[in-house]
């Protein structure tokens, strides 16, 4: 049996607070073991109370988890009236939400 407390953490989500902008960042493999840290960075995001990039661009993976913290993050960004927008140059996010149905959840750069 695998303890989950040795398991090895591949990604991170980081939070940056820029002048006009709040950017929040996938780092790498984003799925479960990036609970708590999914959580932590919705509250700084959301405290911010500037427009939000998510910033995909250097995420190798995204799964269930991922996808559950990203629509999180675009419902809170809404009723808080705070634009979220994806950046996603590599398409992984995005392709992660075409997959499941969920392509228009959140606006892409450029658009």
């Amino acid at each position: 049996m695998t303890d989950l407390k040795d398991r090895t953490i591949s990604g991170a989500i980081l939070v940056n607070h820029r002048q006009d902008q709040t950017r929040v960042c996938l780092v790498g493999a984003i799925d479960s073991a990036l609970r708590q840290q999914a959580s932590d960075s919705m509250g700084l995001a959301l405290m911010g109370g500037m427009p939000v990039v998510l910033d995909a661009s250097a995420a190798t993976f995204v799964d269930s988890s991922g996808v559950a913290f990203v629509i999180q993050l675009a419902r809170a960004m809404q009723e808080a009236g705070v634009d979220l927008t994806l950046y996603d140059p590599e398409r992984v996010l995005l392709s992660t939400l075409a997959l499941v149905g969920l392509a228009g959840l959140v606006k892409t750069a450029g658009e």
